[in-house]
């Protein structure tokens, strides 16, 4: 690939602008929302984390229900970038999880800074800068929460929340300019890919 627009605009093809792995993030979060309110907190610490190794996996499977690759090319040069950007979230959880060890209530809203720094490099990942929104809205629904005091449940439901709306934002807004594509195919090839529209 020989420019970094040419990059961004296959990660959103092969990802459908991230939308189907925001919604498994989501519904992670939405199970560990119900399993604290109806067995425990810790019970619901304990299942995103578990959950969240299956995000991944879920969103690829949803990828294809949807019609995209799930898989982007060998040679993009944003690739890295998501590995590292993978990476520095897992070495961050451990810091909620100490969090939690503290205060339980603690959890879900380091969570929610942990995933909006991930969610800040998909701007730059897939060239859509509603990422920067989603981040700002996942730093401030966590620092909220923490203000608030809230309980557990009410921190997972909110990350669910947050994503799902992101989630189904994206997805119209990606889906849309697919269409404007399709109508205006040599246009669009023929003019620089924003915000979703290669």
């Amino acid at each position: 690939m020989d420019s970094i627009s040419a990059a961004q605009c296959n990660m959103r093809d092969a990802y459908y602008g991230g939308a189907p792995g925001i919604v498994s993030s989501g519904s992670a979060w939405l199970l560990a929302a119900i399993v604290a309110a109806l067995v425990s907190e810790r019970a619901g610490v304990i299942t995103l984390v578990l959950a969240g190794m299956f995000i991944f996996p879920v969103s690829v499977v949803l990828c294809r229900l949807i019609g995209c690759t799930g898989k982007h090319s060998k040679d993009n040069p944003l690739a890295p970038l998501a590995m590292e950007g993978t990476i520095w979230m897992l070495l961050s959880i451990p810091i909620a999880i100490a969090a939690a060890m503290f205060r339980v209530e603690w959890f879900f809203p380091a969570m929610l800074l942990v995933i909006a720094g991930r969610y800040l490099t998909f701007s730059t990942l897939y060239g859509m800068r509603i990422f920067w929104i989603f981040g700002a809205t996942l730093v401030a629904s966590g620092l909220w929460l923490i203000y608030l005091q809230a309980p557990v449940f009410l921190g997972a439901l909110t990350g669910a929340l947050v994503e799902y709306i992101f989630g189904v934002v994206i997805f119209v807004t990606y889906k849309a300019s697919q269409t404007k594509q399709a109508l205006n195919s040599q246009g669009a090839s023929a003019g620089t890919p924003r915000d979703g529209a290669c």
